[in-house]
């Protein structure tokens, strides 16, 4: 960020995380115990109104998130700067509100998805009628937006969807079932996929509707909720089984694209899944820090004992360089979203393949930190006055939602398939290798040898048969992940300060098993001040 922009959502991001860690935090609370989605399917006459009910400190965090334009200002200007903001303005803010209300980001998800498919790909007309209200800051009424791809039959293998859209009187009407259908009954518009008469079958034939989930006299557009999923977390997002029943639709962009435009929106959507899994690993991690701090067991508190130093390190010391990483992908991704003549095929190869690698290894560390929290507040932490549980149920879908592991190791031999992605990654790592200052370079070791391991199963994978190369896909992109971590530390620890190489040295001892059965160094005990609590490095070697 330039100075201006920088100085103006530093401030407005230190009031919104306050926010985030208060009043917020306790609505997210009641809301996964007390005041989750319900469903009202039927007015008093037995007339079907599919309403989903939502609690009142729900909706105020709804309001004021919004109209702090976590999705408004990516698209339009920032009143005070009379210029737009930027993705990471907005995941920065999604970083705040993971650490409290997960939940609640997956429909701000949502909105970001149908906002970048409406403005990118929508017809001036459609632009003119939903845009305003889908970026509201709240100068006009705000419709939350959906994206519904799932399909009964289909889940992963969208190609297998059924859902019609009907050409009636000039007019599209859609027909058919989304089984997994997030913010249902709170979404004022959903962008669906759905097939044509007449289009080819597969992925391909689908094309891509806006639907406006009520008519504009306030009626339900020819729609129902079956009914509301009960999920084990995210509560407080509504997940429904929608039914249309002839639900007026409109035509988004080409007709042939409408997997391309939501395979656009889903790599946007993957990108917050990845800011979610590491603001759960934040909040996690401060959780087991501070009851750490504070519990006093044995004659001493729990920070008193090296087990518990070296567990805290490993957290702290992942959580900051899993977040650097997530932000440097964040800060490629702005870029490649601009879609300037600077950027290139390579540039839009290796933003895909990053979201893929980071996407996965995020989620399944939002789950291991959630467990680790746990596990330092003892039988406390399983126990629902604390957040440990939630943050647990909360982080497990993070590997479920927009493409599992499996899909993503798809995605990653695709990519190497299609746009020779590996060797653009193994190009990409090796010259910020080479730019390294030389006192950090001897740390390197590890990383390059892990180069070597992934350049020898691409060669062994080149004429391999398809099910070698996909049983070999998640082993790929968890080493990538090494990789590719371990150099966004040791780029931080070349400008951050002795501070940072310290977190360098811990995180790569601790990726790549340096040390594993016999720890000689014990750096985290000795560098547990400095990495913890900012102390001096002086101190901590003394």
């Amino acid at each position: 960020m330039d100075d201006e922009f920088y100085g103006w959502a530093e401030g407005k991001l230190d009031s919104f995380g306050e926010l985030c860690g208060t009043e917020i935090d306790q609505r997210a609370s009641h809301t996964d115990r007390e005041g989750q989605p319900k469903l009202i399917k039927y007015d008093r006459l037995g007339n079907d109104i599919s309403e989903v009910w939502l609690n009142e400190g729900y909706k105020k965090t709804v309001e004021q998130t919004y109209n702090e334009g976590i999705v408004g200002y990516v698209h339009k200007p920032i009143p005070e700067l009379n210029r737009k903001g930027s993705y990471l303005y907005s995941y920065a803010q999604g970083y705040l509100l993971s650490q409290t209300e997960p939940g609640f980001y997956c429909p701000v998800t949502l909105t970001m998805a149908t906002a970048y498919l409406l403005d990118e790909y929508g017809d001036t007309e459609l632009k003119k009628k939903y845009l305003p209200h889908v970026l509201s800051t709240g100068e006009v009424e705000l419709y939350e937006g959906a994206t519904f791809l799932t399909e009964r039959q289909g889940g992963s293998d969208v190609g297998a969807n059924e859902v019609k859209a009907v050409l009636e009187g000039g007019h599209y009407k859609i027909h058919g079932e989304k089984y997994f259908a997030s913010n249902a009954g709170a979404c004022g518009i959903a962008m669906v996929l759905a097939r044509r008469e007449g289009a080819k079958s597969g992925s391909k034939g689908l094309s891509l509707f806006l639907v406006p989930w009520k008519t504009d006299d306030g009626k339900l557009n020819n729609l129902e909720i079956r009914r509301l999923k009960d999920k084990l977390g995210v509560r407080a997002v509504p997940s429904a089984e929608v039914v249309f029943n002839g639900a007026e639709a409109y035509l988004v962009g080409d007709p042939n694209k409408g997997i391309h435009y939501m395979m656009e929106a889903l790599n946007l959507s993957r990108i917050c899944n990845a800011v979610a899994s590491v603001g759960i690993m934040q909040r996690a991690f401060i959780e087991a820090r501070n009851y750490a701090a504070t519990r006093h067991t044995f004659g001493s508190y729990l920070t008193d004992f090296p087990m518990v130093k070296e567990t805290l390190v490993k957290l702290a010391v992942r959580q900051e360089v899993e977040t650097g990483a997530v932000f440097s992908l964040v800060n490629l991704f702005d870029q490649v979203s601009r879609k300037d003549e600077s950027i290139t095929q390579e540039d839009l190869a290796l933003n895909r393949l990053l979201i893929a690698v980071l996407k996965a290894e995020t989620a399944e560390q939002a789950i291991h930190f959630s467990h680790e929290a746990i596990e330092i507040h003892g039988g406390n932490g399983y126990i629902e006055d604390f957040v440990t549980p939630r943050l647990l149920r909360d982080a497990q879908v993070l590997t479920v939602w927009e493409g599992t592991a499996n899909i993503l190791g798809l995605e990653v031999i695709r990519l190497i398939e299609r746009f020779d992605a590996g060797e653009l990654f193994l190009k990409t790592i090796t010259a910020d290798l080479n730019k390294l200052p030389e006192h950090l370079k001897v740390y390197a070791t590890p990383v390059w040898k892990g180069i070597k391991q992934l350049e020898a199963i691409f060669a062994l994978l080149l004429n391999a048969d398809r099910d070698t190369q996909t049983y070999h896909s998640k082993r790929i992109g968890k080493l990538m992940a090494k990789i590719y971590e371990s150099l966004i530390a040791l780029k931080d620890a070349a400008i951050g300060g002795e501070r940072k190489v310290i977190i360098a040295r811990v995180f790569l001892q601790n990726t790549w098993g340096i040390n594993e059965h016999y720890d000689e160094e014990m750096l985290s005990l000795r560098y547990y001040d400095i990495i913890l609590n900012y102390g001096s490095v002086k101190a901590s070697i003394g």
